[in-house]
């Protein structure tokens, strides 16, 4: 073997260049909109419907991105609250609904504020 291909077999390949997503602004602004939605719907109830009807008509357009992970966030937040608003009404007759109301509204809080941070730092939430 010359020397040539020694040196060649003992060099450390390079790095890999990590690949950096481009996220369209209007993706980004999409995703802080239904965040505001969702945070709004605390008070008017019905903004949370337009925030996921928004989430599904714009999942195919983030695909591959980290606004993906959120648009999933966004998603399971507005059903499992819907679902613990559901659950907590059926229950409120026997006064357990009013706590499960409570503790899916402090439960839905936390989403909305840890998954606008992550936004906010560009990561996933």
């Amino acid at each position: 073997m010359t020397e040539d291909a020694n040196q060649d077999d003992n060099k450390v390949p390079a790095p890999l260049e990590e690949s950096v997503e481009v996220v369209d602004d209007k993706l980004k602004n999409l995703t802080q909109l239904v965040y505001i939605l969702q945070a709004v719907s605390l008070a008017v109830g019905l903004t949370a419907i337009a925030g996921v009807i928004l989430n599904y008509l714009k999942r195919d357009e983030v695909k591959g991105t980290y606004l993906e992970d959120h648009f999933s966030w966004q998603i399971k937040t507005f059903w499992y609250a819907f679902a613990g608003a559901i659950l907590g009404w059926l229950l409120a007759i026997v006064l357990v609904g009013f706590l499960i109301w409570a503790v899916v509204g402090l439960w839905y809080i936390y989403r909305i504020v840890k998954g606008w941070l992550a936004l906010n730092d560009g990561k996933s939430p």
